[in-house]
């Protein structure tokens, strides 16, 4: 062990990972909180709201397929390095926002904003799993990826009634500020942590394996299930549930606050067993999604199933990146960032679904739909537990050193 690994490994990897989670909420709160305040934009634009929608789309399509593109571009540089050059393009992205009025480069803006997005995430995975040892890898992963689910369960209401108060340009301000927080403590707490001595071929070799793909349509069929149902969820209450209002909101807030609990608990499963989670993981949740259509009439029980369907679903998260990892093998660093493309076709996917099932069928339909694609996901998250890391013959590559 070097001089640097030794004084890192004696370092606590918390103030790293509390950091890198702080970046995630930050940019997870930017991607969500347009969904909130989507009829200011629209009029501020001078533009429909489903033209104003589209800016929902290509930040989706920036994740999707720009994430993994910066990726490969970046791959052998310092993740310190990457890490802050994406927070600087975070916070530019967002500038364009708060200053322009111009429908085009808000678009633009906002697939550039999920490009880095994609990037940071996959890279602040890279960064994490290099500071932590491996049984506490998916742990890690959990703290970073929570992130998103405490930005859609806390950051995402609380900006969307501030920009009700100061405007949707105010709560982005507020965004661009916590942004540069996050670019600070980056710089001051994140380690140097070297790039990858595979180039971006070498990379995708292994990133691309059959083993890996076959791992994403789980990812896929998870969040198509999630989305299916959540997309549509609003409506399911109103005129199933018979609630209205304020109700719907603390029904939603609940959910939320549930989602965070599996995020962070998923960890712990993901390091003893990231197969058999998802396995449990997709038959409760097919379960959960079940008993939500069959009692959806009875508020409370409605309640308690969407609390136990939002930790199901979101315990996880940490074992579907932790899987895709691990079978990437030396294509790791890659492979990182394509989880969350996968999620991004899976949201896109559902919510397809959903729309056609409520608009044929009615506003029981999606829940019902949801609970079939989770039976998918069952087989799916059953085969993958077969699939193995590759076996690499030549020595295998030093793990980044961090400094």
């Amino acid at each position: 062990m070097s001089t640097q690994q030794a004084a890192a490994s004696r370092r606590s990897p918390t103030p790293v990972l509390i950091t890198l989670f702080f970046g995630v909420f930050v940019m997870g709160c930017a991607e969500l909180l347009v969904v909130g305040v989507l009829d200011l934009i629209a009029a501020d634009l001078d533009v429909s709201v489903p033209a104003a929608g589209a800016l929902v789309t290509a930040f989706a399509l920036g994740i999707a397929i720009g994430g993994p593109a910066l990726t490969m571009l970046t791959i052998a540089l310092d993740k310190r390095v990457v890490l802050v050059g994406a927070l600087v393009v975070f916070v530019l992205a967002n500038l364009v926002l708060v200053t322009t009025a111009e429908y085009g480069l808000f678009i633009a803006a906002r697939f550039v904003a999920g490009a880095v997005e994609g990037l940071f995430i996959g890279v602040a995975f890279v960064t994490g799993l290099s500071i932590v040892p491996p049984e506490r890898a998916g742990r890690a992963i959990s703290l970073i990826i929570s992130g998103v689910t405490v930005s859609a369960a806390l950051g995402v209401p609380l900006g969307t009634l501030a920009s009700r108060q100061f405007g949707w340009r105010g709560s982005f301000t507020g965004i661009i500020v916590l942004c540069v927080v996050a670019l600070v403590a980056t710089l001051a707490l994140v380690p140097s942590v070297a790039g990858t001595g595979r180039g971006a071929g070498g990379q995708a070799k292994y990133a691309f394996a059959p083993r890996v793909l076959g791992m994403l349509t789980v990812n896929i069929t998870v969040f198509a299930s999630l989305y299916t149902a959540l997309t549509y969820i609003v409506p399911f209450l109103q005129n199933v549930t018979g609630v209205t209002g304020a109700v719907i909101s603390a029904f939603l807030f609940a959910y939320g606050l549930a989602t965070a609990v599996g995020s962070f608990g998923g960890g712990r499963f993901a390091d003893k067993n990231a197969a058999g989670t998802l396995i449990v993981g997709t038959a409760g949740t097919a379960v959960a999604l079940l008993a939500l259509y069959f009692v959806g009439s009875v508020p409370i029980l409605v309640a308690l199933v969407m609390l136990v369907w939002g930790v199901l679903a979101m315990s996880m998260t940490s074992a579907l990146q932790l899987r895709v990892v691990t079978l990437a093998g030396p294509g790791a660093q890659l492979a990182s960032s394509l989880p969350a493309s996968a999620v991004n076709v899976g949201i896109a996917a559902g919510s397809a679904a959903g729309g056609v099932a409520i608009g044929g069928f009615g506003p029981s339909a999606p829940v019902l739909t949801a609970a079939v694609i989770a039976g998918v996901g069952i087989l799916l998250a059953w085969a993958t537990s077969h699939l193995k890391p590759p076996v690499v013959e030549q020595a295998p590559e030093p793990a980044p050193r961090v400094s």
